[in-house]
């Protein structure tokens, strides 16, 4: 048996040979949802730590006599992308009466008081009210400040 063996090759058969592409796409088959939801998680941290530094620069400019700018070109960010493409968005209050433009909570109350800053989230879509679905993903700046993260954890 031996020498039919060394007489026939040393390759794999065929049926080793499925066996083993099998393993292999069953373990990517589990490995890839994993990668994606990891690289879910990094751009959501990439977002919140984008915001936490504008916010920084927009905080400094309202402390000084200049006051908040009309946009984010007034802290160097004007062209500034998401990690999903697109731009954040700002918008200042200034002395703006009512809630018109303004992110609201649940409770329909304004999540800042001075500005709003956030991404629409992978979808790249939002509504103000971070009630309605299309707000879930956004990340968010609310209680001027004290929160950063997503919408839905809000």
């Amino acid at each position: 048996m031996t020498r039919l063996r060394s007489q026939q090759g040393l390759g794999y058969t065929l049926i080793e040979m499925l066996a083993v592409m099998t393993i292999i796409a069953s373990m990517s088959g589990m490995a890839i949802p994993k990668l994606h939801e990891a690289i879910d998680k990094a751009k959501v941290a990439r977002a919140i730590g984008d915001i936490r530094a504008i916010q920084l620069e927009l905080m400094a400019m309202e402390g000084s006599k200049e006051g908040l700018p009309a946009t984010l070109a007034g802290v160097g960010r004007g062209g500034m992308l998401d990690p999903w493409g697109n731009p954040y968005v700002y918008t200042p209050f200034g002395d703006t009466p009512g809630v018109g433009g303004k992110r609201m909570d649940k409770f329909i109350v304004p999540l800042n008081s001075t500005f709003d800053l956030y991404s629409m989230g992978k979808d790249g879509r939002t509504n103000l009210a971070l009630t309605a679905s299309a707000s879930h993903d956004d990340i968010v700046r609310a209680d001027d400040g004290g929160f950063i993260g997503l919408g839905e954890k809000f």
